[in-house]
């Protein structure tokens, strides 16, 4: 059964009659473009066919009572009275309908049924997800306007101010924009974003190391820093604004970490604009020889990657399936994603998975991946 229907079956069996509408929102992979957000760059995540479900109807007061068929404790709480209380599942639907009604949105109650098959913890935004489908739930019971780089940003005002989790903009605008077969080019200095092809005949597998990560908090902080510096030597606000021949002709003096920090960055918002190039052309070649470069990058000049994501990335490689891969997200741990021949994904998934837990010992996560439609509300009749 699919979670769709599970949890339109689950709301008839506890409230005794169809649900009104089903919302679905997707966990996300970013293609390319990593550690460029904080530096007013370019990222190009996609929204992935894994998502949060939610089957719900209005209620005629203030409460909000949801039935997770993930997590054992219902989340129940008062739209008029909402208070933190400890990091939880629950935290971060409160947090969505704080962050609405300080935008002064009048919000309506509702209950409904929740699941979801986005790994939690893999990287993928299990997070933003949850809070999209919220906000999509709120914004159909409440008769609110659907839009998506609003929306996200008050998804990203919940995780940082409600649920005090540190994020950039990207993983809710993906969630919320997201389109079939694309990806998604965000600017992140103005959030202005454009759909971009993904290259037919391929899947995007998540290579999910089952390593997590340790001391990214610091070793992130000194990236921003380092970032700085380097901005701050160009005479730039961001490295956004530095062209990789001004690098090439403006890096003398730098001390050499910080050179390499800021070399990634540039050359990593030039991937990302030759991703658009070469995608727009269905060049899946290309593509993954910008994969592979971005990977490099960050595991040389950025060192942000591990021995587990080296070696998943480099197993990944060596199949004739796959066009190109690298480590995903903060780095130190969690994901990698590779370009592959949609046709031997499958045969890729068990190779790359057999080879990784060989050389390791550590038995990886795999996910064969489509790029899928954004948060979506879905109106339910009787017959649906």
């Amino acid at each position: 059964m699919s979670i769709r229907d599970n949890v339109i079956q689950t709301f008839v069996e506890r409230f005794g009659e169809m649900p009104q509408t089903v919302i679905r929102a997707p966990g996300r992979v970013n293609l390319i473009g990593e550690h460029t957000d904080y530096n007013d760059g370019f990222v190009m995540p996609l929204a992935i066919d894994r998502a949060v479900w939610i089957a719900l109807r209005p209620t005629n007061n203030h409460r909000v009572h949801i039935h997770s068929l993930d997590f054992d404790d219902p989340i129940e709480f008062d739209l008029s009275v909402l208070e933190k209380a400890p990091s939880s599942p629950a935290e971060y639907v409160k947090g969505i309908a704080w962050a609405l009604q300080e935008a002064d949105f009048s919000l309506t109650g509702f209950e409904g049924v929740m699941q979801g098959d986005v790994p939690i913890g893999a990287g993928l935004s299990s997070s933003a997800a949850l809070e999209l489908a919220v906000a999509r739930a709120f914004a159909v019971v409440s008769d609110l306007p659907w839009n998506v780089t609003q929306m996200a940003q008050l998804a990203q005002k919940a995780e940082n101010h409600w649920v005090g989790v540190s994020s950039g903009i990207m993983d809710q605008m993906i969630s919320a924009a997201g389109q079939a077969g694309h990806a998604l080019l965000i600017d992140c200095r103005n959030l202005a974003y454009e759909t971009i092809p993904v290259p037919q005949n391929t899947a995007i597998v998540v290579l999910d190391t089952s390593t997590r990560r340790e001391l990214v908090n610091s070793a992130y902080n000194e990236r921003r820093q380092e970032c700085k510096q380097a901005a701050v030597h160009f005479g730039v606000e961001k490295l956004r604004d530095v062209t990789l021949e001004q690098f090439a002709s403006g890096h003398a003096g730098l001390e050499e970490t910080v050179m390499r920090r800021a070399r990634h960055v540039i050359s990593e918002n030039a991937r990302v604009q030759q991703a658009k190039s070469v995608m727009s052309n269905h060049d899946a070649v290309q593509l993954g020889q910008l994969l592979n470069a971005s990977h490099a990058s960050l595991r040389d000049d950025f060192e942000v990657s591990s021995d587990a994501l080296n070696s998943i990335v480099s197993i990944a490689g060596q199949h004739p399936a796959c066009f190109g891969a690298r480590m995903v997200g903060a780095g130190f741990g969690g994901c990698a994603v590779a370009l592959v021949d949609e046709a031997q994904a499958h045969d890729f998934a068990e190779q790359v998975g057999q080879q990784y837990q060989a050389e390791t010992t550590l038995t990886p996560a795999i996910y064969v991946c489509k790029a899928s439609d954004g948060a979506k509300a879905y109106a339910i009749t009787e017959n649906s």
